[in-house]
């Protein structure tokens, strides 16, 4: 990671692995056709009305500050994505899930519901256009299915050692974590996170993910040599 020079308009675009992927499959399947800004960078405490050079330098400070290069990590970049709201918002949408939490053993499944708080002036609402939910491991997972606002499934995908995010659209989401030990090693649990963004209000929340060693259903499964009860 390093900085690049402000005093000229740059832009610095990369592809995550996820990206780079499906570009090298070379099938056509590689399209953008979305993006957004951040400003993950800027210290908004750094504007001074008080500048003793006057109002035309009261953002002096924050427009001298170095912009990060673009790198491929969801969770330390785009933090702070840029949105439009309805004129005369009073308060920022906030996103609370039905779980603070989520905590799976061996093949167990659960739903996320999440609502937005303070959008379009009411207290408690399913957005419209519905949720990303973007698991930052999707190894962890053998469905992930959104419900609701053209909800999407999780597709199959090639194994991968990398710990690799993945998104699914809806107003809900069902997860279901994976039914073998083989990514446990000499962990008892695996953890990741989930994060949840609001399609119409931008806001997001981030919540704590675990995987537990533990069998839950009666089923040999061959190769893994796991005896689910």
């Amino acid at each position: 990671m390093g900085y690049l020079d402000n005093t000229v308009i740059t832009v610095d675009a990369i592809l995550t692995k996820a990206g780079r992927q499906a570009l090298a499959r070379n099938d056509g399947s590689f399209r953008i056709t979305q993006f957004a800004l951040g400003d993950d960078e800027i210290d908004y405490t750094l504007y001074n009305e008080d500048h003793p050079n006057g109002s035309q330098y009261n953002g002096e400070a924050i427009e001298n500050m170095p912009i990060l290069e673009a790198f491929p990590d969801e969770n330390n970049i785009m933090i702070h994505k840029l949105v439009t709201l309805p004129r005369g918002t009073s308060k920022l949408p906030v996103i609370t899930a039905n779980l603070s939490a989520v905590q799976l053993s061996l093949g167990a499944t659960t739903t996320i519901n999440p609502t937005t708080l303070n959008f379009s002036g009411l207290s408690n609402l399913k957005e419209p256009g519905g949720y990303y939910f973007t698991v930052a491991d999707r190894r962890l997972f053998t469905q992930a299915v959104g419900v609701g606002a053209r909800g999407k499934s999780r597709t199959a995908r090639p194994f991968t050692q990398s710990a690799l995010s993945e998104t699914i659209k809806g107003q809900s989401l069902s997860l279901t974590a994976i039914n073998s030990t083989s990514l446990f090693g000499t962990n008892s649990v695996l953890l990741t996170t989930l994060t949840i963004e609001g399609v119409d209000s931008g806001a997001r929340v981030t919540v704590p993910v675990k995987i537990t060693k533990e069998v839950i259903v009666t089923k040999a499964t061959g190769e893994t040599g796991v005896q689910i009860r």
